[in-house]
């Protein structure tokens, strides 16, 4: 390993889904079936909240947008994020280049797989056993900040100007972050010096998500049901594809993706700070089905 770097887990080697894909199959191999989650729980017509950044930031001495993201992290763990403040255009490009990487050759893309004993590159992660279920997905997934800690055979070794992009959206998405994290501190009454000392040099991963076509799609997951091991989950969606569903209660609810946001999750990290504030809590879980993402943690 190289020097300063950290490991966050391994995964066994598993098929390129993309691969897998292109041999046009008849049915879905069986090792990718797994029970469809909404049809034991039900499917809800409820809406998560959306938050509007720019109303967040008011100057207002008593701000009704500060009690709606309180709502939203409180009864829902989730968001939409809107007027963030990052650049359309630099989310718009990031949108392109990452496409055009799951376009590449799988040559190409196997200069940045994952190696043995680690889960950051280009494979798929948490895969522990032979006989274990499997997402119907590819991802890439790497640590981006701090800068110290990215590992030269991935983001540093991407071509241009796929690099440049990631590095940018990453350094913006840290800012936006540490200002969402502000605003939850005041929902919360914390003090600003707790949260800022827990997160402000935390450390950062991206994660992208390519979910190719399936012959079968109902009887496959691109992300199995989880909830998320960190502070804060910042997902943009690449296309208009509806598949992300939380559970709020005993349903799922559809996300439909609103143009140029963000959906939030607060992760279970956040829900434990939270807690000690005496809040009783409920934080989504997320699956995603369809699409393509980019799940940065």
């Amino acid at each position: 390993m190289e020097s300063g770097m950290i490991n966050l887990g391994s995964s066994l080697k598993v098929p390129y889904v993309q691969e897998l894909a292109k041999e046009k199959f008849a049915s879905v191999p069986p090792r990718y079936i797994r029970p469809d989650p909404t049809k034991l729980h039900g499917v809800s017509t409820e809406e998560i909240p959306v938050i509007d950044m720019q109303r967040l930031l008011s100057d207002e001495s008593v701000n009704p947008e500060l009690e709606k993201l309180h709502f939203a992290c409180k009864e829902w763990g989730f968001f939409q994020l809107i007027n963030h403040g990052v650049s359309s255009s630099l989310v718009d490009k990031l949108k392109l280049e990452m496409q055009k990487f799951f376009n590449l050759t799988i040559e190409e893309k196997k200069r940045f797989a994952q190696e043995p004993g680690d889960v950051e590159g280009y494979g798929q992660v948490f895969v522990v056993s032979e006989e274990q279920k499997l997402d119907w997905a590819d991802m890439f997934f790497m640590v981006t900040l701090p800068t110290h800690l990215r590992k030269s055979h991935l983001l540093p070794n991407l071509p241009l100007p796929f690099r440049e992009t990631l590095d940018q959206y990453s350094r913006e998405l840290k800012i936006l972050a540490i200002k969402v994290l502000e605003q939850m501190t005041k929902a919360l009454g914390m003090k600003l010096e707790d949260m800022t000392m827990l997160f402000q040099e935390g450390l950062q991963s991206m994660r992208m998500n390519n979910y190719p076509p399936c012959p079968q799609p109902e009887l496959v997951m691109g992300l199995c049901p989880h909830s998320d091991a960190d502070g804060l989950t910042i997902v943009l969606q690449v296309n208009d594809v509806e598949g992300l569903q939380i559970k709020k209660a005993a349903a799922w609810v559809p996300v439909v993706p609103l143009r140029n946001a963000f959906i939030v999750n607060v992760g279970d990290i956040l829900e434990g700070i939270a807690s000690e504030f005496y809040l009783q809590c409920f934080w989504g879980i997320t699956v995603v089905i369809g699409g393509l993402t980019r799940l940065p943690y």
